[in-house]
């Protein structure tokens, strides 16, 4: 069989695109590779990232290394999909001619064409998913966005808002559940706006309940919420459904009236405010999750005060933040001028940063002494790497757990366990069998 090298980058939704992709593929078509793979093979697929600078970036850096493996004899044909080539279709074939093909983001047939097979529409929600005893798996309910918000590509990259349907969102579930999948994380460029295509209503929570009922799933997990029309039944689903991680991912970006205004989020700092007391009420115990950008157009040092301000406030235990990206072809890149400097914008990353480290690091000290349910995700240096519900893998940080003398870590890998939290730090927590 030929060879074939797979590298995805980017963000989880790529992750996805990419399992359906090679779950097109017949399985005696090709000997896949996984990315750390280092020796020679006959095909090089390469998925791409195109949203903001660094990503950007990263993919062409990826692109460049291994058309010079083609070079020099290592790579017989490389195939690159994905939001870059997407966006950036005209030119890329002209300055990496190296590249054999290129195709978009919107559409995997012409890839799955490329790589020598017929595509099925009766494996649509089939994956190539070797969990290899990992337990968690990524969900995309829709692809594609309405919102313009002024400094994201993504519209254009991806196209409109198109959600699945439920009953293939059901069907690819059940087929990861039948792989020893056990945690959902439902994602989308918004998954609160998911069902307004096709149903002429929000219907997460539909979907939410149609999936609590797939035998073997015990987790599901929300990310990418738009909070603007956050739906009032998901608010009262998380509350009483058990299967529902008390954990919601809503990326706010700012607080500012100026700064919203600005970026097109369609909400207030007054009305961000309120909804998150109303998620903290109606969902007791909740963990939130959120991601800001410092540095936009209109952020002066009033704004960015108020953004720190309301971080100590509202004491969300996850934050991620991002330093403003002009973006060609978008709104604000047109419209607004770039004028905090890089080195401003870096300051006001520590310094937000700086605060949710001590923020963290209270919230996990909270925490040592109880007994709580994880999952076994790997071993690491003979030790489990778990999560509870309340951290989300590959963006969180992970809860170290040591196993009792005589026992092999990697039999609890894939599986829940009760664990108490004996230790903390910043963003880590350890924990021995309860």
């Amino acid at each position: 069989m030929p060879s074939l090298k797979v590298i995805t980058l980017g963000c989880s939704k790529n992750t996805v695109d990419t399992e359906h992709l090679l779950a097109q593929l017949p399985a005696d078509a090709y000997t896949i590779f996984p990315e750390d793979y280092a020796g020679p093979v006959d095909y090089l697929l390469l998925n791409t990232c195109g949203f903001i600078g660094d990503a950007k970036q990263e993919s062409i850096d990826a692109i460049l290394a291994e058309a010079e493996r083609k070079k020099r004899g290592e790579i017989g044909k490389i195939i690159v999909f994905g939001c870059l080539s997407q966006r950036y279709a005209a030119d890329l074939p002209k300055l990496i001619p190296e590249v054999d093909e290129w195709f978009g983001a919107r559409d995997l047939a012409p890839v799955v064409r490329a790589l020598g097979a017929v595509p099925r529409h009766d494996l649509r929600n089939a994956r190539r998913f070797d969990a290899g005893g990992r337990a968690y798996a990524y969900l995309k309910i829709s692809e594609g966005c309405d919102r313009r918000c002024s400094y994201c590509a993504i519209p254009f990259i991806r196209g409109a808002h198109r959600s699945v349907p439920i009953e293939d969102v059901v069907e690819e579930a059940r087929g990861l559940a039948a792989g020893g999948v056990k945690e959902l994380i439902l994602i989308a460029q918004d998954t609160t706006y998911y069902g307004l295509d096709l149903y002429g209503r929000r219907a997460l929570a539909d979907l939410l309940r149609a999936l609590s009922d797939v035998p073997g799933i015990e987790w599901i997990r929300l990310h990418y919420s738009y909070p603007e029309g956050f739906p009032e039944d998901v608010l009262k689903e998380m509350a009483v459904n058990p299967k529902i991680c008390k954990y919601l991912d809503i990326p706010l970006q700012h607080i500012s009236d100026k700064v919203l205004h600005n970026m097109h989020r369609g909400v207030t700092g007054d009305w961000t405010r309120a909804l998150i007391r109303r998620l903290r009420e109606e969902i007791p115990g909740v963990v939130l999750r959120t991601t800001v950008i410092v540095g936009h157009p209109g952020e002066g040092p009033a704004e960015f005060q108020e953004l720190l301000d309301f971080a100590r406030e509202a004491r969300f235990e996850r934050l991620g933040a991002f330093k403003y990206s002009e973006e060609e072809g978008t709104w604000g890149a047109q419209n607004l001028k770039d004028d905090v400097p890089e080195e401003e914008k870096q300051r006001r990353y520590d310094a937000l940063m700086g605060l949710q480290e001590g923020i963290s690091a209270e919230f996990n000290a909270s925490r040592v002494g109880k007994v709580e349910r994880v999952l076994a995700d790997d071993v690491v240096n003979g030790k489990l790497v778990c999560r509870s519900q309340y951290e989300s893998p590959e963006v969180d940080g992970e809860i170290i757990v040591s196993v009792p003398s005589g026992t092999d870590p990697a039999s609890f890998v894939g599986r829940f366990l009760d664990v108490r939290i004996v230790g903390a730090e910043d963003y880590d927590l350890f924990a021995t069998f309860a």
